[in-house]
């Protein structure tokens, strides 16, 4: 199995729409084979003092049954479709790939 953690910080205001275009794509996304879990999540107000909260970064959360199916996901038409819908709302993306140690 493989892991994803995307962190998308998107420009100030834009959350609302980002999540909308984002949101609008995990039907298509959990259809794909291979896809066990898509989703995007917001920071939760905890007082922890090691949190770190940002308002305008959405954290997307995958889980995929192999490399190839998270490699046929990224190249897919509908994730294309949504990186053009959502690349003005983007300032930056870090992610991370993993998998159990």
């Amino acid at each position: 199995m493989v892991s994803v953690i995307a962190s998308i910080k998107v420009k100030s205001g834009c959350k609302d729409l980002f999540l909308t275009a984002f949101k609008a794509n995990v039907p298509a996304v959990l259809a794909e084979e291979g896809c066990l879990e898509y989703a995007p999540m917001v920071d939760l107000e905890t007082k922890w003092p090691v949190q770190a909260l940002d308002g305008n970064v959405v954290t997307i959360i995958e889980k995929w049954e192999s490399l190839d199916a998270l490699k046929e996901h990224l190249a897919s038409e509908h994730m294309a479709a949504y990186r053009e819908k959502t690349e003005d709302l983007v300032m930056e993306a870090a992610v991370k790939i993993l998998t159990a140690a």
